[in-house]
């Protein structure tokens, strides 16, 4: 996509649904990097309603107890259960998180990874979405869960 036609562009956002503007993102067309890039976190799958993403913590994740930081586990549970709404949404609409809840179950090292963040729609309504989220380990371990209320707008 040129400058003029990222996912950035109002036109292209209206005319495109959720799910054709992640498609879009992990194919690489979009030329979208932002939040998943910045920590290392890359998409995997999309479905309507149910998105995958996969990270492998570092050190570099660490916070100052020898272990990852919750907010690694927090960014990627919200950017799973924030596409699964995206995944949703018709041309023209967005979205906006009204609130997140993350449990942290088990710590994660530099040695947890690949982890796997999957965000999943609980229910969907015409102005609001409830979705829920699970951080599993390499081992099939249940590391954080979260859920997420979301308003869903016209752009």
């Amino acid at each position: 996509m040129s400058e003029a036609t990222t996912l950035t562009a109002p036109a292209t956002v209206a005319a495109m649904t959720g799910l054709e503007q992640l498609q879009a993102i992990f194919d690489g067309s979009a030329g979208y990097r932002g939040m998943p890039h910045f920590i290392g976190i890359e998409p995997v799958s999309a479905e309507e309603g149910f998105v995958v993403f996969q990270g492998s913590p570092t050190k570099e994740h660490y916070n100052p107890l020898g272990t990852v930081h919750g907010g690694y586990a927090a960014t990627i549970l919200d950017t799973a259960m924030g596409c699964a709404v995206h995944s949703t949404l018709k041309p023209g609409q967005g979205f906006t998180t009204l609130e997140l809840k993350i449990a942290y179950h088990r710590a994660m090292s530099d040695l947890s990874g690949p982890v796997r963040a999957e965000g999943r729609i609980l229910s969907r309504g015409r102005k609001a979405a409830f979705v829920e989220g699970r951080l599993i380990d390499k081992d099939g371990r249940l590391c954080a869960s979260g859920t997420t209320t979301c308003m869903v707008f016209d752009l």
